[in-house]
């Protein structure tokens, strides 16, 4: 029973996405041309509403589209009637079933209830690093230039292609950036174990932040191996889904940091939690998900101005065609920047214009 007085949930709106890309964004495994996240829309029955995302890649997590998807239609509707604080309580407890379609939910119910963290009345400031797409080294050194005009001081990476031509690409950037950023070099799984032992072992340290997940997320012994030889520090990123996996990421010598993302982990709380375990764990935590839109992007940047101390990953935004946000989030000197009491007003008409399916939960 929902106490009397407390609003209790009346309306979920579950929309899958599909927002086309500025430009086309290349990892190991594809190249992305849209995102295509599930939004969730929670309203109460005091008229506030809540939204949450999240996309899930396709070998990025034991999910699939379709079971996620199942999944917040059939949780959704199970939560009509329920206060905010029971309905967390019901769907926390599916986190290691479906962590990201549980997140959407979550973060949604979040954003319903004003956390704290969320609502901050402060003004912040979240610096972004932001990914190197360009090929040739005239283009490279262009995009660089720009882009440390524009405040950026972390450049994102993608290797995991060739170990012996991203070398190359990598030493090329080195040079062009002349040690005006840092840079992460991120595989995202696309090493085998020696690909990415000869990588790690041959890189020359000027310049580099960490290197990131050369090899599967269940190859925790790959991982390992390509650690122990690896000559800058050493991050895991697709191997980390809930505080266990930060216990065998700590259990591994050279691994340093440890990426987490607010779809992995669940809702808030619970992500700020994580965060504490890394950095008792003798870690550092790295927080972002490139491949969210502002929803999830706008709550991964509120965590971060309160307990990261280094460049965001929630960059996805930026790569959309459109925002979905009225008010915008602005960027500045390389960093998002909210005003004290920024609070996102959603553009129903951008949703409407990307959403390929709809269902109401009731």
């Amino acid at each position: 029973m929902v106490p009397e007085g407390e609003a209790r949930i009346d309306r979920v709106v579950l929309r899958y996405l599909n927002v086309p890309l500025v430009r086309p964004y290349v990892v190991s495994s594809r190249t992305i041309r849209a995102f295509d996240p599930i939004v969730v829309e929670v309203r109460d029955s005091d008229g506030r509403t809540g939204w949450g995302e999240a996309l899930i890649s396709p070998g990025y997590t034991d999910e699939t589209r379709e079971g996620a998807w199942d999944f917040v239609v059939a949780h959704g509707r199970a939560l009509r009637g329920l206060s905010i604080r029971s309905a967390i309580g019901q769907i926390a407890k599916e986190v290691a079933n479906s962590p990201g379609a549980a997140s959407a939910l979550l973060s949604a119910l979040d954003m319903l209830g004003r956390h704290p963290v969320l609502a901050d009345a402060s003004s912040r400031m979240i610096p972004l690093l932001v990914p190197l797409q360009s090929d040739d080294k005239g283009a490279l050194a262009e995009e660089i230039d720009r882009r440390i005009e524009e405040g950026y001081r972390t450049f994102k990476v993608k290797v995991g292609f060739d170990a012996s031509g991203d070398l190359g690409r990598v030493g090329v950037i080195q040079q062009l950036v002349a040690g005006r950023a840092l840079l992460r070099l991120d595989a995202n799984r696309g090493f085998s174990r020696e690909a990415g032992k000869t990588f790690a072992s041959s890189l020359d340290p000027a310049g580099i932040e960490l290197f990131e997940q050369p090899c599967g997320a269940h190859d925790w012994e790959d991982n390992a191996a390509v650690a122990a030889v690896c000559r800058v520090p050493f991050m895991l990123d697709e191997s980390i889904y809930g505080l266990p996996d930060i216990d065998l990421a700590a259990a591994v010598p050279g691994v340093t940091h440890v990426k987490l993302k607010l779809k992995k982990i669940g809702g808030i709380d619970m992500l700020l939690h994580a965060i504490d375990l890394v950095k008792e764990r003798g870690l550092i935590p790295v927080l972002g998900d490139g491949v969210s839109i502002d929803l999830g992007c706008w709550m991964e940047a509120c965590v971060a101005a309160a307990v990261i101390r280094n460049a965001g990953e929630m960059n996805g935004f930026m790569k959309a065609s459109r925002s979905v946000f009225v008010n915008e989030m602005r960027l500045d000197q390389g960093a998002i920047s909210l005003p004290g009491g920024y609070w996102p007003q959603l553009d129903l008409d951008a949703l409407q214009h990307y959403t390929v399916k709809e269902r109401h939960a009731d």
